[in-house]
């Protein structure tokens, strides 16, 4: 009796066929094969890159050879191992950092400025330190550091003083009194100032004049090149033999040896006459300055004589004699009477000299004479000098006078 064909078991089939897809072991053996390949095939890479790499450098050692052969015809290049193609491939993914170099920061230069102020009428150091804009702490300062500074106290118009401003504070100050005196104040590091007196060494030479008189003896001096003031000093000299207005001559002559002084190579000022010669009317007197031990100066002729005498012979600069000693006559009394002086006529103004070293015996007013001065010199004579515009400040009854 035949089965029902529900009831019928299915054919067995085999292990290998039982699964779709690829088994266990092949999956096994495709990894494998896989990571083999890939070890040799990195392998060849890296052998292939080392060769590359080996090959440029020997070319460039190659290089460097024969430029050093060739060093003295052409100038050394340094050769370069990797092109920069070449390198950029093979560091691809390398990734290059540079590193920006910080600004440093340069310190301002101090502000440095010299400035000279001229001092004007009624100024004073406070107005100048105001007008400066200095700080009145700083002048507050100088003027405490003693007896140097106090020289700032006495500026006149016209003076300057120099001003070293450090980023508008006072660093240094410089005052010249003369061509030979300053005062120097300086800051130092602490902030404090210093003051010194500064005395420059002037190079005193001698020098020599000569002039001729042809009209004057002021006109002939300055033709020599001689100052006015020099002027003076050699017609001061010879005054007690020679009177420069009424005994000048034309053909006179003057011969003088005198100082000047200099600073830096520049003329300063004359010093004083050492010797001196003078050719009056053919007869010549001559004079020398000597200082003794206590130091007082004075012109002596060649043999030890001095040259002050007991009289000057004129006692001002004058431009006439309006009146001479002697008879003349007035013209009140319509009559000669005796006239015991002589007149000068003279500037108002004009300084008048005693004749000779005496002792004031009378100081103001005396009949028609006016104002009047009496000396007597020694216990035999006396000099007046009457119509005088003022008095010297200082001269009394009693005074000494030379």
């Amino acid at each position: 009796m035949a089965r029902s064909l529900n009831n019928r078991k299915p054919p067995k089939r085999s292990r290998r066929n039982s699964r779709r897809g690829i088994s266990r072991t092949h999956w096994t053996v495709l990894f494998f094969s896989t990571s083999l390949f890939s070890i040799i095939f990195f392998l060849i890479s890296d052998i292939a890159e080392a060769t590359r790499v080996a090959n440029i450098s020997q070319r460039a050692i190659t290089g460097i050879s024969t430029a050093s052969m060739n060093m003295i015809d052409m100038p050394l290049e340094i050769p370069r191992l990797f092109d920069d193609q070449e390198f950029d491939k093979s560091n691809s993914n390398t990734t290059n950092i540079t590193a920006t170099p910080k600004k440093k920061k340069v310190a301002k230069a101090p502000k440095m400025k010299w400035r000279s102020v001229t001092v004007k009428r009624g100024d004073t150091v406070a107005k100048l330190f105001s007008r400066m804009k200095i700080n009145a702490k700083e002048l507050h300062q100088i003027v405490r550091l003693g007896d140097p500074t106090k020289t700032l106290n006495l500026i006149t118009p016209g003076e300057e003083l120099k001003f070293l401003l450090v980023d508008n504070a006072l660093h240094e100050l410089i005052y010249e009194k003369n061509e030979t005196n300053s005062l120097h104040i300086r800051r130092k590091e602490n902030g404090s100032f210093s003051a010194s007196a500064v005395t420059s060494e002037l190079d005193k030479r001698i020098a020599h004049a000569t002039g001729i008189i042809d009209s004057s003896l002021f006109l002939a001096a300055q033709k020599a090149g001689i100052p006015g003031s020099m002027t003076m000093e050699l017609a001061n000299i010879f005054n007690w033999d020679i009177d420069f207005v009424l005994d000048v001559r034309t053909g006179d002559r003057f011969t003088l040896i005198y100082e000047e002084y200099f600073l830096d190579g520049e003329k300063i000022s004359d010093g004083n006459i050492l010797a001196a010669e003078f050719t009056n009317n053919n007869k010549t007197y001559r004079a020398l300055r000597y200082t003794d031990p206590n130091g007082y100066s004075s012109y002596y002729t060649p043999d030890g004589k001095s040259m002050r005498k007991a009289f000057l012979r004129n006692p001002v600069d004058y431009t006439r004699i309006s009146s001479k000693f002697g008879k003349r006559y007035h013209p009140t009394l319509n009559r000669l009477r005796n006239h015991h002086g002589v007149d000068y006529a003279a500037p108002r103004g004009s300084p008048i000299r005693s004749a000779g070293e005496g002792k004031v015996t009378h100081v103001g007013r005396k009949g028609g004479y006016g104002n009047t001065i009496i000396i007597q010199h020694g216990g035999k004579y006396s000099t007046v000098y009457a119509h005088l515009k003022n008095y010297e400040k200082g001269v009394k009854r009693g005074s000494k006078v030379k």
